[in-house]
């Protein structure tokens, strides 16, 4: 090999032993290779500021280019109109409730609390916040919300020219108007549009009609207080007014509210010293809209909430109009609910003179259990009176009527007593009061009602379920696990809602929030055999531009056919020989259930034909507070519990909705129970938390299946009756519930 050679080769050796793309030595030519030709700081640089110039050069061509619209002339603004089932006409909303002012009205410092609150810079920035505009883009764009920060200019420009969709389309003209009228008029000039184009709710557009709907005075005698509760309320006012919002909405309005001063004296617009002597004045009463009143403004809420649920919409945008709603209320029975309650209740109160009668409130839900169709509904006795409706409230707990939950969560979930027995309706438990369950880490130990003690000491479930025995479903739900009860609630229609004790066998007496509607949803579920029922207002709703896609009302199977027709078998022992005795007719087969929370502030009675599933509660509300109070002395009387008012709207109601109809008895599928035995007894309650029916080999006699309440304490007569031969074998019946009060009493 001569030199030449040899020096080809050496060079070929180094190469293979040198990394690609590093440099050498000397030779080397130091050039990047693959992806990182593409990327270094100054081609990152170049491109962000290509990128930004080519934004202003587009935003310039925008200035030019979109041209101020025409205002939304009120003479575009259309009714919505609501109609019954079969086509009546109910109501129709949509007139415009705006008084224009001019800004020199409003008073100097409330004019300064909404820029307090809104923006800060007003008088400095050209009318467009560009972070918050760019904020509000990338968030809509990557679907993460729709908050943007927008000037109060970009506010009025929306109100006023534009609409409220969220989309990138319409924040780019936003922001291109708001620089042009920014420009053209004088910032008091747009602060005056603004205050009298925004919507505050109570159906109040601009700051005239909402000091007028609010606090019942001209804009010109607003306090700083009201207008600072005025701009807190503007940003949410379905929301935010205190008259109807829940917990949460009450939280946050008054963080807002206070916000509003804070922000003034960082401002240098308020003195801190005044600030710290500003209280909370609370709005007045609102009041029914011409035409909503009755029934009708309550039925509309609930039409306008479930409409905006399934569109997204806001308030404002739904009172832009337009809408034909077609409500599934169906006037015959709606009329003999009104009448059932006007009747049962409102007849016999004394609500001037008697101070627990002012405070009673009444709400019910009544539903088709094969549609979902919400056919009746009772939210009190007006708008003038109660604002919000006592259907859809969701402050006070359901009490009993949650435990048939339980049972269904125990024979979905095959669940067993503490001795490994399978729980059923015949299954036996302690029902001494204040027996401490066991197997819970959490101490319970509930009393039932007047602090009887059931079955001396054991009981069958059906028996238990009839006098709804606390002692007896607190051991249950220990037994099945609470959180399996929550998931089978949640799949029956019940909604996870805050302070719901997931974990805890107080739930078992129903300690979380409901309401009407949703109870109804549960209970026509069970009856429609186990497959999910959701309560819907509206039949149909039609739009020139928008589209709305209907709740579907009938799901799939949320609990086992055997298993809700076992419940729904128990339920009928409670009309028929237990706590439901009040509603039991020859008109119609039904099973329910009675509910009464603690200290009585609370009475519900909910129950089911096969034609129809409704729900009527009573609560306790002091006038003007919404503290929660006893029912005890309604109409003059003693205890106000599930199986009084309630029971007797829910029967003269049902009486009457299926006047007429061939009404047909349940078609069961029940789980295989075996004959109820004779207990073994226990001499200590606690020592035997629950026992099980075994193979055959005592007698059905009821009077030994359930044992009657000791007289340790004031208790029912026994009153046994005769098992029907015609029927599948029945648990054993309860003492009577004539003398013995079947609601639960919560330590």
């Amino acid at each position: 090999m001569g030199r030449a050679e040899a020096r080809k080769a050496q060079q070929q050796r180094g190469a293979r032993r040198t990394p690609r793309g590093r440099a050498t030595g000397k030779g080397s030519t130091g050039k990047r290779t693959g992806i990182r030709r593409f990327f270094t700081w100054k081609k990152i640089l170049g491109a962000f500021f290509g990128m930004a110039l080519l934004g202003m050069g587009a935003l310039v061509a925008l200035y030019f280019y979109v041209d101020e619209p025409d205002p939304n002339a009120d003479a575009i603004k259309q009714s919505n109109v609501y109609k019954y089932a079969d086509g009546s006409i109910m109501a129709r909303d949509g007139t415009m409730n705006r008084e224009i002012v001019p800004i020199d009205r409003v008073p100097e410092d409330v004019k300064t609390g909404f820029i307090a609150i809104e923006n800060k810079s007003f008088y400095q920035d050209s009318g467009v916040d560009f972070i918050g505009v760019a904020r509000g883009l990338f968030n809509t764009a990557t679907g993460k919300g729709t908050a943007g920060g927008s000037t109060i200019t970009q506010q009025y420009v929306k109100n006023f020219y534009l609409n409220q969709d969220q989309t990138a389309t319409r924040k780019l003209k936003e922001l291109v108007i708001s620089l042009k009228v920014d420009q053209r008029m004088k910032k008091p000039e747009i602060l005056a549009g603004y205050l009298n184009t925004s919507y505050f709710g109570r159906g109040a557009y601009g700051i005239q009609a909402a000091a007028q709907a609010y606090y019942g005075v001209d804009v010109d005698k607003l306090t700083l207080e009201q207008g600072a509760y005025l701009a807190a309320v503007l940003q949410a006012p379905s929301d935010y007014d205190v008259a109807t919002a829940g917990p949460n909405g009450k939280r946050l309005v008054m963080i807002r509210f206070n916000g509003v001063l804070d922000n003034m004296v960082e401002m240098g617009a308020l003195d801190a010293a005044k600030r710290k002597q500003l209280q909370f004045q609370a709005p007045i009463k609102p009041k029914a809209d011409p035409g909503m009143e009755g029934q009708k403004g309550y039925l509309k809420q609930a039409a306008d909430a479930e409409l905006r649920r399934q569109t997204g919409m806001t308030s404002q945008e739904l009172k832009a109009g337009g809408w034909e709603i077609t409500l599934n209320i169906q006037p015959k029975k709606q009329a003999a609910l009104e009448k059932a309650v006007q009747d049962e209740l409102e007849s016999k109160l004394d609500r001037k003179d008697r101070p627990i009668d002012a405070s009673v409130q009444a709400g019910a839900t009544s539903v088709d259990p094969k549609t979902g169709a919400i056919v009746a509904m009772y939210g009190g006795t007006g708008l003038s009176d109660h604002w919000s409706s006592n259907a859809l409230r969701t402050d006070f707990q359901p009490g009993s009527t949650f435990k048939p939950i339980v049972l269904a969560s125990a024979l979905e979930n095959k669940a067993t007593t503490q001795d490994g027995k399978p729980i059923t309706p015949n299954a036996l438990y302690d029902g001494t009061s204040k027996r401490p369950v066991v197997g819970s880490k959490v101490p319970f130990a509930p009393q039932n009602q007047d602090n009887v003690n059931y079955g001396d000491p054991m009981l069958t479930v059906q028996a238990a379920t009839n006098s709804s025995v606390n002692s007896v479903y607190a051991q249950m739900i220990v037994d099945v696990k609470p959180q399996n009860v929550k998931k089978t609630a949640l799949q029956l229609g019940m909604r996870d809602r805050d302070g719901w004790p997931d974990d805890k066998p107080a739930m078992s007496l129903g300690t979380m929030s409901a309401n009407t509607v949703e109870m109804a949803g549960v209970y026509a579920t069970l009856d429609n055999h186990g497959k999910k029922i959701t309560p819907t207002m509206i039949k149909s709703a039609k739009h020139h531009d928008r589209e709305y896609k209907p709740v579907e009302s009938v799901g799939a199977q949320a609990v086992s056919r055997e298993t809700a027709d076992t419940v729904t078998k128990v339920l009928t022992g409670v009309v028929n020989d237990g706590s439901g005795k009040a509603v039991k007719s020859s008109a119609y087969e039904a099973a329910g259930k009675t509910g009464t929370t603690e200290s009585n502030v609370a009475a519900w009675f909910t129950a089911y034909t096969p034609e129809l599933v409704t729900v009527v509660a009573m609560f306790g509300e002091e006038p003007g507070t919404a503290k929660q109070v006893t029912l005890t002395g309604t109409a003059g009387g003693g205890r106000a519990g599930g199986s009084s008012f309630p029971a007797e709207i829910w029967k003269a109601y049902t009486l009457a909705a299926l006047k007429g109809v061939d009404t047909a008895e349940f078609d069961l599928s029940e789980a295989k129970m075996g004959p109820s035995q004779t207990p073994t007894r226990s001499n200590s309650p606690s020592s035997s938390a629950s026992q099980s029916s075994s193979p055959p080999a005592a007698s059905n006699s009821p009077s030994q299946a359930s044992p009657g309440p000791t007289k340790s304490s004031p208790s029912p007569t026994k009153s046994p009756t005769k098992p029907d031969p015609t029927k599948s074998p029945d648990p054993t019946k309860s003492p009577d519930p004539t003398k013995s009060p079947p609601n639960p009493v919560l330590p």
